[in-house]
């Protein structure tokens, strides 16, 4: 039987390279399943917003900013979309860009890599 391995964190992972539950990997599942549940979204930001301010490795930090953006950013352009009449074709773009974001931002988590530019719009 192999024993599991400790990373940086001290968090430890499965000998076999499994999926790893860390906090941004919740985080962004949590956005992932707001298409599906329509609410996890919210439950993955108040997590953000809690984890964010414990003690963290840097490439963990740099999840909590992206995704933290992500929501708030998505969420104001949905509004501003959703009051005006021809925005209302366009509200999927906020739906693809956070889908696209998460998927992004859980593909470095499980790599345990920071994001390279939690500050930017683009991907």
């Amino acid at each position: 039987m192999t024993e599991p391995t400790t990373t940086d964190t001290n968090r430890e992972v499965g000998p076999s390279g499994g999926f790893d539950f860390n906090q941004p990997s919740i985080i962004s599942l949590c956005y992932l399943a707001s298409f599906v549940t329509g609410i996890s979204g919210l439950v993955g930001i108040v997590l953000a917003h809690v984890w964010a301010g414990d003690n963290q490795a840097e490439w963990a930090k740099s999840h909590f900013s992206y995704l933290i953006r992500t929501f708030w950013i998505g969420l104001v352009v949905s509004v501003v979309l959703t009051i005006t009449v021809i925005g209302m074709i366009l509200l999927p773009l906020p739906a693809i860009w956070v889908g696209v974001r998460s998927v992004l931002s859980l593909i470095k988590a499980q790599k345990q890599e920071p994001m390279p530019d939690p500050k930017t719009l683009l991907f």
